[in-house]
């Protein structure tokens, strides 16, 4: 459930974003993460000349993804407001570059995380986004509920 919070010191009262089915939504970003960032990684370092914007973008994209991981781990409101900025930002890059690789092709030599749509990634590029968002704001939606039904019980 989204209202339990984290017991460690220097954590307290922190809201978890990851339990339930926010585990699912955490492990599909960490494979996001590990799979952009090697990708670009290796890429980067050794065909950088062939496709630099593209590498370069799939770069930024295991960056966006790492720090979505991260704020979901983190838990509390900062840390949701913050995963929801980024996952606006990630759609919104899926959405650009997915367009742009459809309209200018010749831009792109080669692929990126978000070229098409994520279509190399099974698509996932564009529906993760879109499932975090919804996650976080029906999690954010029982952290309130939660809150409330504290207040007037005590």
């Amino acid at each position: 459930m989204a209202r339990e919070t984290t017991a460690e010191p220097g954590t307290a009262g922190r809201t978890r974003l990851i339990s339930g089915p926010g585990i699912l939504l955490l492990w599909v970003y960490g494979v996001m993460v590990v799979g952009a960032l090697s990708r670009s990684v290796y890429q980067l370092s050794t065909e950088f000349d062939r496709a630099p914007l593209a590498y370069v973008l799939s770069a930024v994209a295991g960056v966006v993804y790492c720090f979505i991981t991260w704020s979901l781990v983190r838990g509390g409101e900062g840390a949701r407001t913050a995963a929801r900025i980024c996952c606006a930002i990630e759609l919104l890059g899926v959405l650009v570059v997915g367009t742009w690789t459809l309209v200018d092709s010749d831009s792109f030599p080669d692929s990126t995380v978000w070229s098409d749509y994520g279509m190399g990634y099974l698509f996932i590029p564009v529906i993760l986004p879109v499932s975090a968002l919804l996650w976080l704001r029906r999690s954010r939606v029982e952290a309130l509920d939660a809150k409330t039904a504290a207040g007037t019980a005590a």
